[in-house]
């Protein structure tokens, strides 16, 4: 089983809920993708290619003072449950953890720094840099990863065209393969029936939106992932600068939502979000979907200074922690659905009574 202990801060120090924004913003995700001159792209190299790239990164690594202190996971040695409970930490992407069984884990791997700063190897494209911070910190994610490129980019040199920018495998990547997303969490909308309008509105100034997970996921618990769409014809500065001022936007008329709610519906909402607090605290068993529902609901209630003896920390804690692969990493066996379903409402109890000083 995988220890996790050997990563810096477990790799999750961004569920810290220090960012500006934290009760709105879970985290800021700045990826950079980049490939090697002289090989081809990953989708399409055979094993042996997919080596070669592994072998020229990790004597860079040997190279670059930063990334000596990193932790290095071949992702394909490891069994389906410890791939999946990287994924789920959101150290990983679906396809680099092999998750799809349409498509098995090829040769690649994960490195792990400090602070949320990670690289996926072989992954869509060779490498995939990225950097996670809590709450709402496009600059200072950009800025961890970008030094970091530099130096990787001297070592290995990167696929790159005079007038289109850094080639990519994804056509939407090519520019400057920057992709910088934000997980955010839209009750307020979602129940004033606003969301429509606004996810209509991001597409229509050139970002997207998707689910927990990023692309090919699915929108639960109203926590949504608003990027840029393009990276072609913009500099990173003007990508990020745009894509924090329609988020700023976003926030504030998620804060004018919610001021509508107490204003027209108090003690409904109030009613629903206690009851939510109620089941979370008690329940026996609690299916994934239900637990996010309920986190939705009390992390509103948090956010609206309703249930003030929680913190955004423990909820951002619930989020990640009481996903199938991480109780059955808990447990140290391998658990079935209503298994889990049982271990996640004792997980979420333990964790309300220790952090919250509740009775279970």
């Amino acid at each position: 089983m995988l220890d996790l202990s050997l990563l810096p801060d477990g790799g999750v120090g961004w569920l810290d809920a220090s960012g500006e924004s934290a009760d709105i913003v879970i985290s800021t995700r700045v990826r950079l993708a980049r490939n090697l001159e002289g090989y081809a792209f990953a989708g399409r190299a055979r094993d042996g290619e997919r080596l070669r790239v592994l072998a020229q990164v990790g004597q860079a690594m040997g190279e670059i003072r930063q990334l000596r202190h990193g932790v290095l996971l071949r992702v394909d040695e490891l069994p389906p449950d410890d791939r999946l409970l990287l994924h789920e930490r959101h150290l990983v992407s679906r396809e680099l953890a092999g998750l799809d069984p349409q498509r098995p884990v090829r040769s690649g791997a994960a490195v792990h720094l400090t602070r949320g700063t990670s690289i996926m190897i072989n992954e869509e494209d060779h490498l995939r840099l990225q950097s996670i911070q809590s709450g709402l910190h496009i600059a200072d994610a950009f800025a961890a990863i970008q030094a970091l490129d530099t130096e990787m980019g001297e070592r290995v040199p990167y696929a790159f065209h005079r007038e289109f920018g850094f080639l990519t495998a994804c056509p939407t990547n090519v520019g400057t393969g920057l992709r910088a997303s934000v997980l955010i969490h839209l009750p307020g909308l979602v129940l004033t029936k606003e969301i429509g309008k606004v996810l209509a509105g991001l597409q229509q100034v050139g970002l997207t939106y998707r689910g927990l997970y990023g692309e090919g996921s699915e929108v639960v618990g109203n926590f949504f992932q608003i990027s840029n769409q393009t990276t072609l014809g913009r500099s990173e500065g003007e990508l990020l600068d745009y894509l924090t001022r329609v988020v700023t936007h976003v926030i504030e008329r998620e804060e004018e939502s919610r001021r509508v709610l107490l204003r027209d519906a108090g003690y409904i909402i109030e009613d629903k979000l206690w009851r939510a607090y109620g089941t979370l605290r008690y329940a026996r068993s609690l299916t994934f979907d239900e637990l996010m529902s309920y986190l939705s609901s009390v992390r509103l209630a948090v956010g609206l200074k309703l249930i003030t003896d929680l913190s955004v920390y423990t909820l951002n804690k619930l989020l990640i922690f009481s996903q199938s692969a991480h109780l059955a990493h808990a447990e140290g066996r391998e658990l079935t659905a209503s298994e889990a379903d049982l271990a996640r409402a004792r997980f979420v109890r333990g964790i309300l009574a220790s952090d919250t000083g509740f009775t279970r």
